[in-house]
This record gives structure tokens, sequence and C-alpha cells, in this order.
């Protein structure tokens, strides 16, 4: 009974732990991510990123997690190379593809990877303030 006092005493003064719990990514969110960066390494074009969070975000993945230093980057890592290898094979029709789902006038979501030469996707006018 001795031991159990001092334990229960330090377990209750320290509080709750503040490390976030969070489940895994999707194997989905992983495949996508892997896709929108090979896209970007085989076809030479930028990651959009504001919009590339946002479709991350869709799937309760942050952009951190699939980064190759993030918690899941090497499972990210993994399926980029095998995505890269397989679009290289066929260059040209991998990257108009892509352009035509991702690209700028995406038919699932524009903006998400840009051709190399252009700037980031302009940002929607905010409305004015009242004052």
């Amino acid at each position: 009974m001795r031991i159990l006092l001092p334990l229960a005493a330090a377990v209750l003064l320290c509080g709750p732990a503040k490390a976030e719990i969070r489940n895994a990514p999707s194997p989905r969110a992983l495949e996508f991510a892997a896709y929108i960066f090979a896209a970007a390494n085989t076809c030479g074009y930028r990651i959009g990123t504001t919009e590339f969070e946002g479709l991350l975000a869709k799937q309760n993945t942050r952009i951190a997690d699939v980064q190759p230093n993030g918690p899941f980057g090497n499972r990210v890592q993994t399926m980029f190379t095998l995505m890269s290898n397989q679009m290289a094979l066929n260059r040209e029709q991998a990257c108009l593809a892509v352009a035509g789902e991702y690209g700028p006038e995406g038919n699932i979501t524009p903006n998400v990877l840009l051709p190399a030469g252009t700037p980031e996707a302009p940002k929607a006018a905010e409305p004015p303030k009242a004052q």
C-alpha cells in the first residue's frame, strides 16, 4: 500500500499528457500524396500548396504526415518511387493525364499541380471589411 500511494500522487500531479493522439492517415491519402509528388517529379510541375493541403485535410491528413521526414514519409516514398518509375515509362501520356486531373484547369481539383514557370495560383479576393 505504501508504494501505491506515492505512485498515485505522482500520476495525479503530472496531469494529462500534451501529446496529440491521432489515427494514421488512410492508405488512400498516402497514395494521393505519392501520386502528386510523383507527378511533380516526373513532369516538372510545381505543387500548389494551398490546394494540396486542402485535399489532404479532406482526408484527415496533414502535409507534415506525408513529407519524407514525416511519420509516414517512408510509405509515401516507396509508393512515390514506384509511381515515378511507372509514369516515366510513358511520360507524355502520364503528364497529360495528371494535368487533366489536377492541373490549372483540372477536372478533379484545379491548381494542385502548376506548370514550372508560373507563379502560385492567385488567391481569392477577400471581401471588404465592414467599417
